[in-house]
């Protein structure tokens, strides 16, 4: 059975100009949104008040359950207006939870389909331990479930996807990264910071994308497809993916390639991007 999506959600063509909540609604089937521990459950974040920081009742993480062409789902939106999605204590509880959920429902014989949206900077640093560990479980569940049931991942941008939810943006089976989205360890502003502008300038926006935009990580195969910022065909794609078998050949297994590559670079005469291409295609 083909359902579409939510054709009020996707009236607007840019799926980025969407916030989380519109994001989730877009690719899910039409009335099949129903969100779990909203805003009016009030579960924000203990520690951001006592650092003079406004909470949000959501914390900035939504979690919809609904469908995907009539099949369950479970969709996690990271709301990237607020501390820059960053993952703290309840956010970071929430995805990890709902993660475990759908693959104890999966193991049961009854399969969730999970969808990432991520809009991130990684953990948040006035939250970091716990962020971290949330974090940690959110890997692991990844892992378990892609055993299952393919997990999809979306990057469109602003913000981006850094720290530790890169690394669970790698694990994805599947990751759809739109040209305005960035995927990286660190961002931009935190190289500079410690490492100085010579070694990166975080106002030349064309190097920055250049080195982390989305085309480059596509090309270089840490992202699975390419996609315009356009609501209807990224909720496509990710129907697509949903539909995919588990794969058996993940990159995030693929260590001895990645270790051919990392030996062909000298670091002393790091590749411009796109020689960057050509060594990763030779490899």
């Amino acid at each position: 059975m083909t359902v579409s999506a939510n054709p009020d959600a996707v009236a607007a063509n840019s799926f980025i100009e969407l916030g989380a909540r519109s994001r989730a609604r877009a690719i899910l089937d039409s009335g099949s949104f129903h969100e779990l521990l909203g805003p009016f459950d009030r579960l924000h974040s203990p520690w951001l008040e006592m650092q003079d920081i406004v909470p949000q009742e959501d914390d900035g993480v939504i979690v919809a359950q609904g469908c995907l062409d009539g099949e369950r789902a479970v969709v996690i939106a990271l709301e990237g207006s607020f501390q820059g999605g960053s993952i703290g204590e309840v956010g970071g509880a929430k995805i990890a939870t709902a993660l475990e959920l759908a693959l104890r429902d999966c193991a049961r014989g009854h399969p969730v389909k999970p969808v990432l949206l991520l809009e991130t900077g990684g953990v948040r640093l006035q939250e970091a331990t716990l962020g971290l560990a949330a974090i940690a479980e959110v890997h692991s569940a990844i892992i378990e479930l892609r055993n299952h049931v393919p997990v999809v991942g979306v990057i469109a941008g602003m913000v981006g996807c850094f720290g530790g939810m890169a690394v669970a943006a790698a694990l994805c089976s599947s990751l759809i990264i739109t040209k305005q989205a960035r995927l990286g360890m660190n961002g931009p502003e935190v190289i500079e910071r410690e490492a100085g502008v010579e070694e990166l300038d975080a106002s030349d926006r064309r190097l920055i994308w250049s080195v982390l935009g989305g085309t480059q990580r596509y090309l270089t195969g840490f992202a699975d497809l390419l996609i315009a910022d356009d609501c209807r065909q990224i909720a496509a794609a990710v129907r697509a993916a949903a539909r995919q078998p588990p794969r058996g050949d993940h990159r995030s297994e693929a260590t001895q390639i990645f270790k051919r590559r990392l030996e062909s670079i000298d670091p002393a005469l790091p590749p411009d991007p796109h020689r960057l291409r050509e060594l990763w295609r030779g490899t």
